[in-house]
This record gives structure tokens, C-alpha cells and sequence, in this order.
């Protein structure tokens, strides 16, 4: 069994392996997701159905993490090009956005362990954020605007 997202992202940390991380961020409303998961989990693809609701690309497919102030941020690496792979179609063009404060991070490779899933949390550079299984379904893109929108990660309070 591989670890999941969150796993390797921890121990990375923990081993100050560096701030840069293989993953995708989108923002809205000034604030941001940070979407991971194991090669072909499909993290441009939720990026892309977000985008359709209105979402930002950040970065897609590497993201450098680093602290301003007390919270986490996310921006593209200078040589990131401003592209998105669509699967089955080919890399898009897309105007990146700014560094942006990340709130939630979604692992693609974790299931919920029950319909309303108990809060999780991951310690980043020394910021702690809510994680939320990203193998639910369909509903995923439009509550993960909804969070972006009020800010609000459900049970995390």
C-alpha cells in the first residue's frame, strides 16, 4: 500500500526536505486548496472542474509552500509555465494566480471513513490545516467552492 498524500507531505516537512511539493492549488475569494494525491489521481482534473466554477489556477503539478506571517501560502515556482494538463486533450493555457493563503488541503488518496468524517489536520511548516478526503464523488468540486467561498471548513472549527 503507498501512503497517502498527506503522509508523504508530512514526512517531507518533518524531514525539511524543502517547502516544494508535487500537488495543485487553486484559489477563490483570496483563499486557497491545496489538492494532492499519487500520479493520475486526478488533481488537474478537480482543478479544472473548479476552475469551470469559478476557481483560479495557483500552480498545477508543483507548488512552493512557505509561511507569511501565521499563515501558509502557495504560489507556482518561477519556472512553472502557466499551463494545465487536461487528460486526453493536452496542456491548456491559463492565467496563474498570486500567492494565495491556503485553508484546506484535499487528499486525492484518502477515502472518508464515515459520511460525516471526523476532523483531520496536518502541521505544515508550522501551520496546521484541516484535510478533507477527496475520494467522495461528483459533490467534491462544488463543496470545495462552497468552502473557498466562506472560508468555513466543515468540522474544523
Amino acid at each position: 500500500m503507498t501512503a497517502s498524500f498527506t503522509a508523504t507531505l508530512r514526512a517531507c516537512m518533518a524531514a525539511d526536505v524543502g517547502a516544494a511539493v508535487h500537488a495543485t492549488v487553486v484559489s477563490a475569494n483570496g483563499v486557497g486548496a491545496l489538492i494532492g494525491g499519487a500520479p493520475g489521481a486526478g488533481k488537474s482534473s478537480l482543478a479544472l472542474h473548479l476552475m469551470a466554477l469559478g476557481a483560479g489556477l495557483v500552480c498545477d503539478d508543483s507548488v512552493e509552500l512557505f509561511v507569511q506571517g501565521a499563515r501558509l501560502m502557495a504560489r507556482a515556482p518561477t519556472t512553472t509555465p502557466a499551463l494545465i494538463e487536461a487528460r486526453g486533450i493536452g496542456l491548456l493555457r491559463v492565467a496563474l494566480q498570486p500567492p494565495t493563503p491556503l485553508i484546506v488541503i484535499v487528499d486525492l488518496d484518502l477515502a472518508p471513513p464515515a459520511r460525516l468524517p471526523p476532523p483531520v489536520r496536518c502541521d505544515i511548516l508550522g501551520i496546521s490545516l484541516p484535510v478533507l478526503s477527496g475520494r467522495i464523488g461528483p459533490h467534491l468540486a462544488p463543496a470545495l467552492m462552497q468552502i473557498l467561498g466562506t472560508g468555513h471548513v466543515p468540522h474544523h472549527d
